[in-house]
């Protein structure tokens, strides 16, 4: 099997061009690694759901050298326990204002704004997207958020829009076809996410 693989969705040059600069990925939690909704027990605990193909294209990014982290306005004992399984390093939680919080980031790894990309659905996310060199939403962000979007993901926010951001990171610093690849040889077997 000669062919090159690529994601199964088009990307424009333009974008594939600013992806290709990334070294920081950054989500947003509630609406692009979740669908949004918060399912609040009796007792107050909250519930989220996370798509594993989403934590394994996290995991694939990482491995490939691309940092990930989660900035995010909500605090969640759940997002503690998935961001520790999926490995990812720089997260904060309960960020009522989300930019100076990636301003500190950048600064301390540091990276340029254009070496780095957000993901975000609302308009709260907005400050940190309009910064960033690569700024990408989901399917159903919000009408205005979409407008000053790079990039927005063929899906929905919680049904595999992260792993879309990731693929087409790994596919624009040339890394897709190998990574997949992997899962092609017979004698390996990867791990999930």
């Amino acid at each position: 099997m000669n062919q090159i693989l690529t994601p199964a969705f088009e990307v424009n040059p333009g974008v594939l061009d600013l992806a290709a600069r990334v070294k920081l990925l950054l989500f947003d939690v509630d609406g692009v690694l979740t669908d949004g909704r918060l399912v609040i027990g009796d007792d107050g605990l909250e519930f989220k759901a996370f798509n594993s193909r989403d934590g394994h294209g996290i995991k694939m990014a990482q491995r490939n050298g691309i940092a990930v982290g989660i900035i995010t306005g909500r605090t969640s004992r759940v997002v503690k326990h998935r961001v520790k399984d999926l490995g990812i390093r720089h997260v904060y939680q309960g960020c009522k204002e989300k930019l100076p919080v990636y301003q500190k980031l950048i600064k301390k790894l540091r990276l340029k704004p254009e070496q780095t990309a957000y993901v975000g659905d609302d308009v709260v996310d907005l400050p940190i997207m309009l910064r960033v060199g690569l700024a990408v939403t989901v399917q159903n962000a919000h009408p205005l958020v979409k407008q000053h979007a790079h990039w927005i993901t063929p899906s929905i926010g919680g049904y595999c829009a992260a792993r879309e951001v990731c693929d087409m990171l790994l596919h624009a610093h040339g890394l897709y076809h190998t990574e997949m690849q992997r899962y092609l040889a017979a004698d390996k077997e990867p791990s999930g996410g």
